[in-house]
């Protein structure tokens, strides 16, 4: 006779602990790594070493950059710290670096994760995602704008400018009800004229713009594909209000990105997605343990570098077939 399969999220608890050490130690090592790769930049802007080296320095700064913002992920979800006063303050001083208040993003990240793979609440934190039967039914306008909405050029060129730059800055979506979302907005966006002002007497307002441009669009670009292709392949998990299943939302809804290790670094191991959405207190530096501890936890939608290409093509959730299609499969 079979044993019974124990709970996911049983499997996952030993792991929900956060670890003084190891917390400090990724945010140091991190940070002090981050500040050292930008001085640098500014250094070769200064020095006039030639754009071209900047930018070549711009790859591992971004990739920094990203590890960065998924330590300020971890403290939303108070799973960096087992402080919450450690997480709050952590949070919000990286969420200046980041151009993301940390307030605002932790209360529409955790609607996300209250509601992904959900066809009726679809709501904050989602690439937004029409189904056959919707886009059939829309009108031509509609279409044309969903369908730039969805370009790869759009996606991952124009969409981390807006959702950085301008949308943070001033989130009119966000309810007026939000009153202390909306005070991490202002408040990011002051310590961001404070910090910007600094950095502009202290290196030059252009210096400072040629070193943080390609930085935050090769992180931002990278964070929407992660995002992008941690949600949305051929058999993902989208269900009615009624048939929603959290759990299965989890395991199916979300990818687990097979990286290469140095990848899975530079990203915060976000790759093991389907355990992040499974069990949220999961720090980062633990996901991987996690996932090598039983096989039951390795039970995902699996992605690779190459296989995640196709990805790029699924543009619409067909309620019949359960699977996502592009456009012209309809």
């Amino acid at each position: 006779m079979h044993k019974p399969m124990i709970d996911e999220r049983q499997l996952c608890a030993r792991f929900a602990r956060p670890s003084m050490a190891r917390a400090l130690w990724q945010l140091t090592s991190t940070l002090s790594g981050f500040i050292a790769l930008w001085m640098l930049m500014a250094w070769s802007v200064r020095a006039g070493w030639g754009y071209g080296w900047t930018l070549l320095l711009a790859l591992p700064t971004a990739g920094l950059y990203v590890r960065l913002f998924i330590i300020q992920h971890d403290c939303g979800h108070g799973s960096y710290f087992a402080s919450r006063r450690a997480n709050q303050w952590v949070g919000a001083c990286l969420g200046v670096m980041t151009l993301c208040p940390f307030g605002y993003w932790k209360k529409t990240h955790a609607v996300h994760h209250g509601t992904s793979g959900n066809l009726d609440r679809r709501e904050f934190g989602d690439v937004h995602t029409l189904t056959v039967r919707e886009y059939r039914t829309s009108s031509r306008w509609s279409r044309l704008c969903y369908r730039c909405y969805r370009s790869m050029p759009v996606l991952l060129g124009i969409g981390p400018i807006y959702q950085f730059v301008l949308k943070h800055r001033a989130p009119f979506g966000l309810p007026l009800s939000w009153k202390r979302e909306w005070y991490s907005v202002l408040l990011n966006d002051l310590m961001l004229v404070v910090v910007g002002s600094a950095c502009s007497f202290a290196f030059g307002w252009q210096t400072l713009l040629l070193v943080q441009a390609p930085v935050l669009l090769l992180a931002g670009s990278a964070g929407v594909w992660l995002f992008y292709v941690q949600h949305t392949f051929e058999h993902a998990y989208w269900a009615r209000q009624l048939d929603w299943q959290p759990g299965q939302a989890a395991i199916a809804g979300s990818s687990y990105y097979d990286l290469p290790r140095v990848l899975h670094w530079f990203t915060g191991n976000i790759g093991y997605h389907h355990l992040h959405h499974l069990s949220p207190r999961i720090p980062n530096y633990h996901l991987r343990a996690a996932f090598l501890s039983n096989p039951q936890l390795q039970r995902a939608p699996r992605l690779t570098l190459r296989s995640s290409l196709q990805c790029v093509g699924m543009k619409l959730w067909d309620e019949d077939r359960q699977q996502m299609v592009g456009f012209p499969a309809i």
